[in-house]
């Protein structure tokens, strides 16, 4: 699981960088240009999209298949926001 994470954040760099490029082009007014990086931005939003659903679906069969296991962590996760907010 730890080298799907690494992908999804490598592919969320793409986007990022992707979209810094065409914001910095806009502001220059190429717009040969800035189609090329409109494509590269819309590519490399279209993969981490694709990715983020797969993950989706993979969470979704492993709560199915553990529900108790997700409550559990369901619950540690709220009480753990739970404290941090009362801390306030």
């Amino acid at each position: 699981m730890d080298a799907a994470s690494d992908k999804l954040m490598e592919e969320f760099r793409e986007v990022v960088a992707a979209a810094e490029e065409l914001l910095n082009a806009a502001t220059g007014g190429d717009a040969e240009r800035m189609q090329e990086l409109r494509g590269r931005a819309e590519e490399a939003l279209r993969k981490a999209r694709a990715r983020i659903e797969g993950a989706g679906f993979q969470l979704e069969a492993q709560v199915r298949d553990h529900p108790l296991a997700a409550v559990g962590i369901a619950a540690a996760v709220g009480l753990v926001v739970g404290i941090l907010l009362a801390r306030k």
